[in-house]
């Protein structure tokens, strides 16, 4: 059962239930006042008994017959019936029996009171009171109860066609509606099925702009699909540039194991470059695998968070930096600054700032680095980066033309930013008249 023929068929049980529980309100109420109104008119006619008890003794002495008084007599549309002294219940079977209770209201004793009977086929509303004089007389009011039976009748069904009919409606109008407001839906399936079938996340989406739920919910896909789209990218993208940086360091190895097998081996002349080489070129290949494998690492959201002191950190990385063989000089303020980071990562991001400064840095250059309010700052001395290069300088396997000659994967300042971004941070290069700045800043923890 597709969507729109259950938005049809809920709206239509909604609409049916609500005409269904009017039609159990309506009828009641219309049936009470058309009662209410039977028994008013009888009341009103039981008002005006002496006067008609003299009219019917009137006419019986004017037309000679003999009609006992408490025979059931027709007054326009009702049935009327005296009946005097004495009032016994069992009496006058002629209408409607006489109980002990018409007994008691005839003498005073009970209040008059009404009821529904049949009396030759026909149904009635009854009124019976007391006549008061002479004490002891009784009077009955009967009116039949035909139309008002044909009235309800009709409106009972006139009620079924219309809770019926207007559940139909409803539920063919709900059908279309739903119809035309679930075209997008159905357009959205169509793609989404387009590209699981085609794998082709550039497939164009038409989706409504409106501010609605469908329309976020294309908006949603859109970006979505944009995101996978050049997540796949990047993701190809990083496969061939790694296969292109791998293949270097192997045809090296490979061609330095080769002439060692080929020759004789270890006690060749030339065995222990050749050994040299390749141990150099097996260290290129192990740094460039771990690389890689941390900027997947880093890529994702960040397991481990904590409070951490970024001053901390560069005072832990520029200590290790310190004790390598010709390193710089270091100046550094680090002022207290309170980040919460994965201490791991960010320890990695600052380690390859300062090993990059470190790389470029002349013999006795000095290297600045200065902690504040979640920022962290190194500038060197070295050659700077070109001004075309700079936009690219953070870009994965990214290497300038004077970094070429130099050792290196081209990954370092690549995990450097997906570290700080993947903490809601930024980062920047700026060249300088003798050197390069670079620096990154991260949400500081509210005091």
């Amino acid at each position: 059962m597709t969507l729109r023929t259950r938005v049809g068929l809920a709206g239509g049980a909604v609409v049916l239930l609500a005409l269904a529980v009017a039609s159990l309100v309506v009828y009641p109420a219309v049936r009470s006042i058309m009662r209410h109104q039977v028994d008013d008119s009888l009341t009103q006619t039981v008002g005006q008994g002496d006067a008609i008890a003299r009219q019917l003794k009137q006419k019986i002495a004017e037309s000679g017959a003999k009609i006992p008084i408490d025979t059931p007599v027709t007054l326009g549309s009702d049935l009327v019936q005296f009946v005097s002294d004495p009032v016994y219940p069992g009496s006058n079977r002629d209408f409607i029996e006489i109980t002990q209770r018409d007994t008691d209201v005839a003498n005073g004793w009970a209040p008059a009171y009404f009821q529904d009977t049949t009396y030759n086929g026909v149904d009635y509303r009854v009124y019976t009171a007391s006549m008061g004089k002479p004490p002891g007389a009784l009077m009955r009011v009967a009116r039949r109860l035909d139309d008002q039976s044909a009235i309800l009748a009709s409106l009972a069904a006139l009620l079924v066609a219309l809770t019926l009919g207007g559940g139909l409606v409803a539920a063919v109008s709900a059908r279309l509606a739903a119809r035309r407001v679930l075209r997008p839906v159905r357009m959205l399936t169509e793609t989404v099925e387009h590209i699981a079938t085609t794998h082709d996340l550039t497939a164009p989406v038409d989706h409504p702009t409106g501010r609605d739920e469908i329309g976020r919910l294309g908006q949603s896909f859109v970006a979505m699909t944009t995101a996978l789209d050049a997540s796949m990218r990047a993701q190809r993208q990083l496969v061939a540039d790694a296969s292109h940086e791998l293949r270097t360091p192997l045809t090296s190895l490979t061609t330095n194991l080769e002439l060692l097998a080929d020759g004789d081996g270890l006690r060749a002349p030339e065995a222990p470059t050749l050994v040299r080489d390749a141990i150099g070129q097996a260290r290129e290949l192990r740094s460039l695998i771990n690389n890689l494998v941390d900027l997947a690492r880093y890529g994702k959201d960040t397991a481990r968070t904590e409070d951490t002191r970024l001053d901390l950190v560069a005072k832990t990385v520029i200590a290790k930096a310190a004790t390598r063989a010709a390193a710089p000089r270091f100046e550094s303020v680090l002022t207290p600054c309170l980040v919460h980071v994965d201490p791991d990562a960010i320890e990695r991001a600052v380690g390859n700032l300062v090993d990059n400064a470190v790389k470029w840095s002349p013999p006795g250059g000095e290297v600045r680095i200065t902690v504040a309010d979640g920022e962290f700052s190194i500038t060197d001395e070295g050659p700077g980066i070109p001004a075309t290069d700079l936009p690219f300088v953070f870009d994965r396997f990214y290497r300038s033309t004077q970094a070429r000659s130099m050792p290196g994967s081209g990954l370092g300042l690549a995990i450097v930013r997906q570290v700080v971004e993947t903490h809601g941070g930024q980062v920047a290069a700026e060249p300088l008249d003798h050197g390069l700045r670079m620096r990154f800043r991260l949400p500081v923890v509210p005091d």
